[in-house]
Protein backbone atom coordinates (compact mmCIF):
# COMPACT_ATOMS: atom_id res chain seq x y z
CA UNK A 1 0.00 0.00 0.00
CA UNK A 2 1.54 3.51 -1.18
CA UNK A 3 1.41 6.53 0.74
CA UNK A 4 -0.21 9.58 -0.56
CA UNK A 5 2.73 10.91 -2.21
CA UNK A 6 2.99 7.29 -3.93
CA UNK A 7 5.95 6.44 -1.93
CA UNK A 8 6.28 3.27 0.50
CA UNK A 9 3.34 1.92 2.92
CA UNK A 10 3.18 4.79 5.34
CA UNK A 11 5.08 3.28 8.10
CA UNK A 12 8.47 4.64 9.48
CA UNK A 13 11.34 3.08 7.39
CA UNK A 14 13.24 1.30 10.47
CA UNK A 15 16.88 0.06 10.19
CA UNK A 16 17.93 -3.72 10.11
CA UNK A 17 20.68 -5.56 11.41
CA UNK A 18 23.98 -5.67 9.26
CA UNK A 19 25.19 -3.21 7.21
CA UNK A 20 28.64 -1.61 6.68
CA UNK A 21 30.80 1.12 6.90
CA UNK A 22 34.01 1.93 4.43
CA UNK A 23 36.65 4.53 3.05
CA UNK A 24 37.28 5.74 -0.01
CA UNK A 25 40.09 7.61 -1.12
CA UNK A 26 39.74 9.47 -4.55
CA UNK A 27 40.69 11.86 -6.67
CA UNK A 28 39.60 12.90 -10.34
CA UNK A 29 42.33 16.40 -11.04
CA UNK A 30 39.76 16.20 -14.94
CA UNK A 31 37.59 18.07 -12.73
CA UNK A 32 39.11 19.42 -9.74
CA UNK A 33 38.78 16.74 -7.13
CA UNK A 34 41.55 16.85 -4.97
CA UNK A 35 42.72 13.52 -2.96
CA UNK A 36 39.90 13.05 -0.02
CA UNK A 37 39.11 9.98 2.00
CA UNK A 38 35.67 9.87 2.56
CA UNK A 39 33.28 7.43 4.28
CA UNK A 40 29.92 5.34 3.49
CA UNK A 41 27.30 4.03 5.64
CA UNK A 42 25.22 1.42 4.40
CA UNK A 43 22.42 0.09 6.65
CA UNK A 44 19.58 -2.22 5.56
CA UNK A 45 16.57 -0.93 6.45
CA UNK A 46 13.50 -3.58 7.21
CA UNK A 47 11.33 -5.04 3.66
CA UNK A 48 8.73 -2.71 2.90
CA UNK A 49 6.03 -4.57 0.89
CA UNK A 50 8.22 -7.71 0.91
CA UNK A 51 11.27 -5.89 -0.78
CA UNK A 52 14.69 -4.94 -0.17
CA UNK A 53 15.78 -0.86 1.32
CA UNK A 54 18.45 0.18 2.15
CA UNK A 55 19.51 3.72 3.46
CA UNK A 56 23.43 4.93 1.81
CA UNK A 57 24.87 7.54 3.81
CA UNK A 58 27.80 8.68 1.35
CA UNK A 59 31.03 11.03 0.74
CA UNK A 60 30.90 11.66 4.32
CA UNK A 61 33.99 13.90 5.16
CA UNK A 62 34.71 12.41 8.74
CA UNK A 63 38.26 13.67 9.21
CA UNK A 64 40.45 10.82 11.27
CA UNK A 65 43.88 10.00 12.15
CA UNK A 66 43.11 6.36 12.41
CA UNK A 67 39.96 4.48 11.50
CA UNK A 68 40.04 2.64 14.99
CA UNK A 69 38.72 6.03 17.01
CA UNK A 70 35.84 7.56 14.57
CA UNK A 71 33.73 8.05 17.94
CA UNK A 72 32.39 11.26 18.03
CA UNK A 73 32.62 12.16 14.57
CA UNK A 74 29.60 13.78 13.30
CA UNK A 75 28.64 15.35 9.61
CA UNK A 76 25.72 17.98 8.65
CA UNK A 77 25.08 18.89 4.92
CA UNK A 78 22.47 21.25 4.20
CA UNK A 79 21.47 20.20 0.69
CA UNK A 80 22.04 16.97 -1.47
CA UNK A 81 26.03 16.25 -2.21
CA UNK A 82 26.99 19.26 0.16
CA UNK A 83 29.43 17.34 1.05
CA UNK A 84 27.40 14.15 1.73
CA UNK A 85 25.00 12.05 0.01
CA UNK A 86 22.43 10.50 1.47
CA UNK A 87 19.78 7.93 -0.44
CA UNK A 88 16.95 5.19 0.27
CA UNK A 89 17.23 2.18 -2.01
CA UNK A 90 13.89 0.57 -2.83
CA UNK A 91 12.78 -0.08 -6.39
CA UNK A 92 15.49 2.77 -7.31
CA UNK A 93 17.56 5.33 -6.09
CA UNK A 94 15.73 8.07 -3.74
CA UNK A 95 17.87 11.42 -2.43
CA UNK A 96 17.33 13.20 0.29
CA UNK A 97 18.71 17.06 0.91
CA UNK A 98 20.05 16.82 4.24
CA UNK A 99 22.14 14.58 6.37
CA UNK A 100 23.43 14.47 10.28
CA UNK A 101 25.75 11.66 10.69
CA UNK A 102 27.19 10.88 14.09
CA UNK A 103 29.64 7.87 15.05
CA UNK A 104 27.76 7.40 18.67
CA UNK A 105 30.34 4.23 19.87
CA UNK A 106 32.95 2.11 18.13
CA UNK A 107 34.08 -1.01 19.41
CA UNK A 108 36.93 -2.50 17.37
CA UNK A 109 36.10 -2.33 13.59
CA UNK A 110 32.30 -1.94 14.33
CA UNK A 111 30.64 1.75 14.77
CA UNK A 112 27.54 2.97 15.69
CA UNK A 113 25.68 5.37 13.32
CA UNK A 114 22.86 7.89 14.29
CA UNK A 115 21.46 9.70 11.34
CA UNK A 116 18.93 11.92 10.57
CA UNK A 117 17.83 12.71 6.34
CA UNK A 118 15.19 14.73 5.66
CA UNK A 119 14.03 16.87 2.73
CA UNK A 120 12.47 13.52 0.48
CA UNK A 121 13.64 15.12 -3.02
CA UNK A 122 12.08 12.58 -5.22
CA UNK A 123 8.89 11.57 -3.51
CA UNK A 124 9.89 8.30 -1.77
CA UNK A 125 7.18 9.23 1.12
CA UNK A 126 8.69 9.53 4.39
CA UNK A 127 9.63 13.30 4.99
CA UNK A 128 12.50 12.05 7.47
CA UNK A 129 14.14 9.08 8.04
CA UNK A 130 16.07 8.34 11.70
CA UNK A 131 18.49 5.52 11.96
CA UNK A 132 20.55 3.88 15.50
CA UNK A 133 22.37 0.90 13.60
CA UNK A 134 25.59 -1.07 14.48
CA UNK A 135 28.07 -1.59 11.21
CA UNK A 136 30.75 -3.57 10.48
CA UNK A 137 34.53 -2.28 8.79
CA UNK A 138 34.12 -3.38 5.16
CA UNK A 139 37.85 -1.76 4.31
CA UNK A 140 39.18 1.37 2.92
CA UNK A 141 39.41 1.41 -1.40
CA UNK A 142 42.31 3.81 -3.05
CA UNK A 143 41.33 4.95 -5.72
CA UNK A 144 44.35 8.04 -6.93
CA UNK A 145 45.11 8.55 -10.61
CA UNK A 146 48.87 7.56 -10.65
CA UNK A 147 48.79 5.14 -7.94
CA UNK A 148 49.62 1.94 -9.75
CA UNK A 149 51.00 -0.57 -7.49
CA UNK A 150 48.99 -1.59 -3.59
CA UNK A 151 52.72 -0.21 -1.46
CA UNK A 152 51.80 3.09 -3.18
CA UNK A 153 48.35 3.20 -2.73
CA UNK A 154 48.81 2.32 1.24
CA UNK A 155 51.52 4.98 1.31
CA UNK A 156 49.30 7.71 0.57
CA UNK A 157 46.51 6.26 2.60
CA UNK A 158 48.62 6.26 5.04
CA UNK A 159 48.76 10.66 5.12
CA UNK A 160 44.77 10.11 5.38
CA UNK A 161 44.17 7.75 8.19
CA UNK A 162 46.29 4.95 10.21
CA UNK A 163 47.42 2.15 7.60
CA UNK A 164 48.91 -0.62 10.30
CA UNK A 165 47.11 -3.90 10.33
CA UNK A 166 45.42 -3.49 6.87
CA UNK A 167 46.40 -5.83 4.24
CA UNK A 168 45.78 -5.86 0.28
CA UNK A 169 42.24 -7.51 -0.51
CA UNK A 170 41.26 -8.05 -4.40
CA UNK A 171 39.49 -5.36 -5.77
CA UNK A 172 36.43 -6.70 -7.98
CA UNK A 173 35.97 -4.55 -10.21
CA UNK A 174 39.79 -4.07 -11.08
CA UNK A 175 40.21 -0.56 -11.03
CA UNK A 176 41.79 0.56 -7.44
CA UNK A 177 42.96 -0.76 -4.31
CA UNK A 178 41.44 -2.35 -1.39
CA UNK A 179 42.63 -2.66 1.97
CA UNK A 180 40.81 -4.45 5.13
CA UNK A 181 42.06 -5.53 8.62
CA UNK A 182 44.06 -8.82 8.45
Amino acid sequence: MADEKGGPAARALIAAEGGGWSGLLFDNPVVGVAPALTWTSSVPLEPVEGEPAALDLEWLPWVVADWRAMTGLVVSSGSFAEPAEASVRFRGHHRYDRVVARVAEQRGERIRVVATVSGDIDGLGPDEIVVDSWLGFEGITVQLRGVSTAAAAVERLAGFTATAGLVEVDDPRGIAFRFRPG
